[in-house]
Formats: structure tokens, C-alpha cells, sequence
């Protein structure tokens, strides 16, 4: 057998054709790539110089109203992997800065983009779109032409003669058409790991390794499928119409479908409905008997009896903070309750097209694609919490200025210290590792294995029924 792959693999390089072709997708790729890398390293600069800018505004501040800079707010800037330059994943459609500010969460985790579980890869040339399409569908009419070549011009038989078995045969091509694969994909992460400047740490090696293991298991299916099939059918026609039409089927038509039935299987209320809920909560109260009123003067007597003081302009410390700042805990409680429910959903949605990849390889390499990378939508929700929990800390220190920094009841012309807002801690987000992420993807990788082994039987089973005279 490795006879047969050292032959048939110097046999694609003397082919002038297939050589050319080769040189051609070898530079493709690394330059896509590398213009990749750029791309994404100038968004680093233009994400850091903006986050400078904000934070720059915030220690120039002059002395101001602490309520006021709650409303005027800031910006949570989601720091981009290095490996977003192969797969940009949800990050193309959610985008990767927030605005934060009093009163109000933010509500991109209810956008459209980021509910979407199929982001198509077409109209933006980044590595994954090259690895997940066009290499695929090389290896395809690699793979088919090999066998159907072989056996229309007489040579199958010529080496069954000789000895050799055709399971043999058949690994030994599907071997070397899955090495030419490893090669394309080799050369992406050599490029990345060649041209990226910083943020190359364990983590980031480790997913690259798993991204490697994952693309060249995918390869290994779809090659050993074709020659599985062309084996099976000996009407050449008849098995590339075939192969076409799974390959079509896997890329494009079951990831709708499998999109489409989870969200009606786990529908999500409009973006309209959600809002009315929460605005509905915030004023009548999450059980529905404790509206804003009520809580209003709840807080207004525990806070007179706290002080022992009959009236609020008698308060050493200024009412309007706390008042605020129980609005903000209440709506914190009112976020949980809705947001938690959402994220819920979406996880289930998430596990549901998981699941599409016992009938569609491709879904389960194109989850693992955006996890291995850090943009699919588990880091991003891991992200949208992280800032809104920033959020809450940040409206609070505010308002605990504006409530307990000097100012009286009534105050209204009272004003913060530039002092007081240089202080303020800035927004920090450090990315998950995979390894706190990867049980989220232990169905894409089960099902990746299970069609490796499917792989694996088809070879054998067609390598049996075949029937070629010799």
C-alpha cells in the first residue's frame, strides 16, 4: 500500500495540470490568509486606538453630574483573536464593541445577526470559506477522477492482477488524495503561525492543533465517500451526479433546514415582544405586584428610618443615587430573567443543529471551525455577560458616588471630581480558553468521529461488493 501511495502521489505532481493546479491553490490560500492576518490586525489597532480614545475622554472628564456620565456611558471592546482571521464566524454580523450605559442593557444579544446558527461564509474571502468549500470540492473531483480514471483505461486491473487487493487500492488513493488536503490546510495555519505578529500563546497553538485534526478527519470523509461511491457505481456519471448532489446538500440546503427547524422547534419572541415584557416587568414588577411605585416608597421609608430622619431633605447622603441605583437592581433582576431565558433558547437551538450533523458532517466542522477560532456563539454570549456585569459594577460605582460622594438630597447642581472618574475602573475582557469551552463541542466531535468510522465501513463494504473481472 505505501508503494502504491508514493506512486500515485509523484504521479499528481508529474501532471502538469494537476501541478499547475496545485501551485495555484497554494498560493491562493496563503495569500488569503496572510491579507487575513492583515485585516485583522489592523482592526486590533483601530479597536485599541478607539478603546484609548473612549477611556482618554473618561480621564480628561471635567467635575460633572455622576447621573450624567451614567447616561453618557462607555464602550465594551471585545478583544479579536488571532484566529478570528481564519474564521470570523458571528464576530461579521454582531460586530465586537457595546455600548454600556445607565438603565439600559444592551440588547445586540436579541439581534437577528446574533440568533443566526448558519453564517454564510459567501461574500467574504477569509480562510474558512477556502477550507470549508473550495478544497472540499477539489478533493471531490480528485478523488472521483482517481478510481474512475484507474478502471476506464484498464490499470485497476493490471494491479489486481499483480496481487493487490482493492481495499488496498482504494486506501492507498484515498490516503494520498486526503495527504494533498493536509497540505492546503498545513499551509494555512503555517502562514498563520509565520505572519502573526503577538498573541500566540498555548491556547491558541492547542486550537490551531484541534482545527488541523477536525479539517483533515472532514477530508478524510468526503474522499473516501466519493471513492466509496465510484467504487460502488460503475457508471461514472451516475456517482459524480451522486457525490455532487451530497456535497450541494451538506454545504447548503441541510444547514438551512436544520436552522429553519430549530428555531421552530424553540421559537424566540420578537425583538418587539421581548421589550414590551421587559418594560412591562421594570414598571409592574417581575410577579406582577410589585410596580415601580410601591418599590419607590418602600425604599424612600426604610431609607428615612435607616437615618432617623422624617424627610428626605434631612438625609446626610443624597436620595436620588439609591433611588437610581434600586431601579438599576431591579432592572439587573428583570435583564436575568429575560436574557437568561433568551440564552437558554439559543443554546438549545445551538444543540439542535448540532445534532443535524449525524446526517451533515459539514455542520459539525463548521461549528468547530468558529469554536476553535473564538467566534462562534458561545464566546460571544460569554462575552455579551462579561460586559454586563462590567455594566452593572460601572452604573454602580456612579451612583454610589451621586448618592453617598457628598452630595444632598435636591442637589441637583451637585458635581463628581475629574479625580473620581480617573478612577473608574475600565472595561478588561480576557477570552475563554478552549479548554473551560470545549464540552460545549463534544457533539460536534463525536459526530465527527462517527462519520470517520462511517468513512471507514464504506470502504470496506464497497470494496467488497464491487465486482470487476479480471
Amino acid at each position: 500500500m505505501k508503494d502504491i501511495f508514493l506512486n500515485e502521489f509523484k504521479g499528481y505532481f508529474r501532471n502538469k495540470l494537476f501541478f499547475s493546479l496545485g501551485v495555484f491553490f497554494f498560493f491562493f490560500l496563503s495569500i488569503v490568509t496572510y491579507f487575513s492576518i492583515l485585516q485583522n490586525e489592523e482592526q486590533l489597532v483601530a479597536q485599541k486606538d478607539a478603546h484609548e480614545h473612549i477611556r482618554a475622554q473618561w480621564d480628561d472628564m471635567e467635575a460633572s453630574n455622576p447621573h450624567s456620565a451614567a447616561h453618557y456611558g462607555t464602550y465594551a471592546f471585545k478583544p479579536l483573536s488571532v484566529l478570528n482571521s481564519i474564521d470570523d464566524g458571528v464576530n461579521s454580523v454582531t460586530g465586537n464593541v457595546l455600548r454600556l450605559e445607565g438603565h439600559r442593557q444592551n440588547d445586540i444579544a436579541f439581534s437577528e445577526s446574533s440568533q443566526s446558527l448558519v453564517v454564510s461564509k459567501f461574500g467574504k474571502l477569509k480562510p474558512a470559506l477556502v477550507l470549508q468549500f473550495i478544497i472540499p470540492l477539489l478533493l471531490i473531483f480528485l478523488s472521483f477522477s482517481s478510481y474512475t480514471s484507474e478502471r476506464s483505461s484498464g490499470r485497476l486491473k493490471l494491479l489486481l492482477v499483480q496481487g493487490l487487493s482493492l481495499r488496498k487500492i482504494v486506501f492507498a488513493k484515498s490516503i494520498t488524495i486526503w495527504f494533498i488536503g493536509l497540505i492546503f490546510l498545513t499551509t494555512t495555519i503555517i502562514v498563520q503561525l509565520i505572519f502573526v505578529d503577538s498573541g500566540l500563546n498555548e491556547d491558541v497553538l492547542s486550537r490551531l492543533i484541534y482545527l488541523l485534526i477536525s479539517f483533515s478527519t472532514y477530508y478524510f470523509i468526503l474522499v473516501s465517500l466519493t471513492i466509496s461511491l465510484s467504487v460502488l457505481f460503475k457508471n461514472s456519471t451516475s456517482s459524480l451526479s451522486l457525490i455532487i448532489l451530497i456535497w450541494v446538500s451538506w454545504t447548503v440546503f441541510l444547514p438551512t433546514i436544520a436552522s429553519n427547524t430549530s428555531e421552530k422547534l424553540i421559537p424566540l419572541p420578537t425583538r418587539a415582544e421581548f421589550k414590551e415584557a421587559m418594560l412591562e416587568d421594570r414598571s409592574k414588577g417581575i410577579d406582577g405586584h410589585n410596580p415601580r411605585g410601591e418599590r419607590r416608597d418602600a425604599l424612600e421609608k426604610e431609607t428615612l428610618e435607616k437615618y432617623n430622619v422624617e424627610n428626605l431633605s434631612d438625609l446626610p447622603i443624597n436620595f436620588s443615587g439609591i433611588l437610581m441605583q434600586e431601579d438599576e437592581e431591579y432592572g439587573n433582576m428583570v435583564w436575568d430573567k429575560h436574557f437568561g431565558s433568551l440564552y437558554e433558547k439559543l443554546e438549545l437551538q445551538k444543540k439542535s443543529y448540532q445534532l443535524s450533523g449525524v446526517i451533515n458532517p459539514f455542520a459539525a466542522v463548521q461549528s468547530l471551525s468558529m469554536a476553535y477560532s473564538g467566534t462562534d456563539m458561545y464566546h460571544h454570549l460569554h462575552f455579551l455577560k462579561e460586559a454586563e456585569n462590567y455594566r452593572r459594577i460601572f452604573i454602580k460605582t456612579l451612583n454610589d458616588e451621586y448618592a453617598f460622594g457628598g452630595s444632598k438630597t435636591g442637589e441637583r447642581g451637585w458635581k463628581a471630581s475629574n479625580e473620581f472618574f480617573r478612577s473608574v475602573k475600565d472595561f478588561s475582557y480576557t477570552s475563554p480558553s478552549f479548554k473551560s469551552f470545549y464540552k460545549k463541542y463534544l457533539t460536534d466531535i463525536i459526530i465527527l468521529l462517527l462519520w470517520l468510522l462511517i468513512s471507514f465501513s464504506l470502504v470496506f463494504y464497497s470494496t467488497k461488493k464491487a465486482k470487476i473481472d479480471v
